[in-house]
């Protein structure tokens, strides 16, 4: 155990090393992996006191297991929320989410520029099951008002949206949430709690795909969601011991370790992706860059004010193309003549990754839904890596000047 708990007001890139669940009695340095299906009790009684809830303890890795704990802590600590919950992928903690929250005969107001799997689950699946949702502009506070209902749960934006960057303002779509009586819930992906935290402008709930920076390497799927004590142990914990979408000790651990070098990741990938941007803007077979970062992004000052000050390490652009199926050859021959970035549909990775969205992310929507979100053929995603920035001009030089 450890010699005393942590101070208080600890600093996030401290918690982001510190905070976590006790240390073991042998002493290790490095929070331990429990690979264990169950937990042993002492006895009967324990043993139901900690089923049933009036005891706290490791149970069955479904649902309570110490290295899971142990990332729970320090992404809370990280996001400024009292509790987390870790789920097994991005997309798993928005089923949880809305498996908890919502109920047949609900609404749901949605950006329509968020994920293209969250599309999907929310217009499709859930509406089989009697919930509707209203899809939005991303970045009309307006909109969102007008689409509200009497019986609207939950809002769900993402800031910055995959792939255009676009920027909500999460204080007044708290104001709108709260007004109703509706829960807030804001993914944080592609920010994380070291540029941007939802719960400081007042979300509810905070989403995570630990698949991406909070892993930082591409290594394994996660999730998870950030909130109140009492919404977790009351409304998420229940779902997750029926349901099972479990975060695996394992990968639990590998997103417990790459916390611990989140701060300097974010910094350096963002300030590789603002010099990329800025080239890009300049280069004369780009007919536009989307990225907070920039001057010329349409939400920037509102992006600054939210994000630390950072554009984060995404960017999108536009290839020149004057009919779609131009945009997608210039596109498609842009990317295949890269020689070093990684060409796949993740980000969050110290690789730099380059992807055509239309194709890959949100290649299950509709023409029309692609359309709505603004996911034009000619649109060309990057995810800034650690790589030497003048060979990531260079790469993308490749096919940029030859189209």
């Amino acid at each position: 155990m450890s010699h005393h708990p942590l101070p208080d007001n600890l600093h996030l890139d401290t918690l982001a090393v510190r905070a976590a669940v006790d240390k073991s009695q042998y002493g290790e340095n490095s929070e331990a992996l429990y690979l264990t299906s169950s937990f042993t009790q002492p006895d009967c009684e324990t043993a139901a006191r900690r089923f049933s809830g009036e005891e706290d303890g490791f149970i069955y890795s479904r649902f309570t297991n110490p290295t899971t704990a142990s990332m729970e802590i320090r992404l809370a600590a990280l996001e400024g929320s009292e509790a987390c919950i870790g789920t097994s992928s991005g997309m798993a903690a928005v089923l949880l989410l809305c498996m908890a929250l919502l109920k047949s005969g609900d609404h749901v107001v949605c950006s329509r520029s968020v994920f293209g799997s969250t599309i999907k689950l929310l217009g499709s699946e859930f509406a089989k099951f009697g919930v509707t949702t209203s899809f939005v502009s991303q970045t009309d506070a307006n909109a969102w008002k007008q689409a509200m209902q009497p019986n609207t749960k939950l809002l769900f934006a993402e800031t910055p949206t995959n792939p255009l960057t676009e920027v909500c303002d999460i204080r007044a779509l708290a104001d709108i949430a709260n007004n109703a009586g509706a829960i807030l819930a804001v993914d944080n992906c592609f920010c994380t709690p070291a540029l941007q935290r939802p719960i400081d402008f007042g979300a509810d709930v905070v989403v995570h795909s630990g698949t991406k920076y909070l892993d930082g390497q591409g290594r394994v799927v996660a999730g998870a969601l950030c909130a109140t004590q009492a919404m977790v142990k009351e409304k998420f914990l229940p779902v997750m011991r029926s349901a099972g979408m479990s975060l695996s000790p394992f990968n639990a651990w590998v997103v417990l370790k790459g916390l611990e070098t989140l701060g300097i990741r974010m910094e350096a990938q963002s300030q590789r992706a603002l010099e990329l941007a800025t080239w890009l803007e300049s280069h004369p077979k780009v007919a536009r860059v989307y990225y907070p970062g920039l001057t010329s992004h349409p939400q920037h000052a509102l992006a600054m004010a939210q994000q630390s000050g950072k554009g984060g390490a995404v960017l999108s652009f536009d290839v020149h193309g004057d009919t779609p199926e131009a945009g997608r050859k210039n596109a498609f021959h842009l990317i295949d003549s890269t020689r070093l970035m990684s060409v796949t549909a993740n980000l969050g990775d110290v690789k730099t990754i380059i992807t055509q969205p239309a194709s890959t992310s949100h290649g299950r929507l509709t023409e029309a839904q692609r359309a709505d979100a603004g996911i034009q053929q000619h649109l060309v995603r990057v995810a800034v890596g650690l790589e030497n920035i003048e060979d990531l001009k260079a790469d993308l030089s490749r096919g940029l000047d030859t189209l």
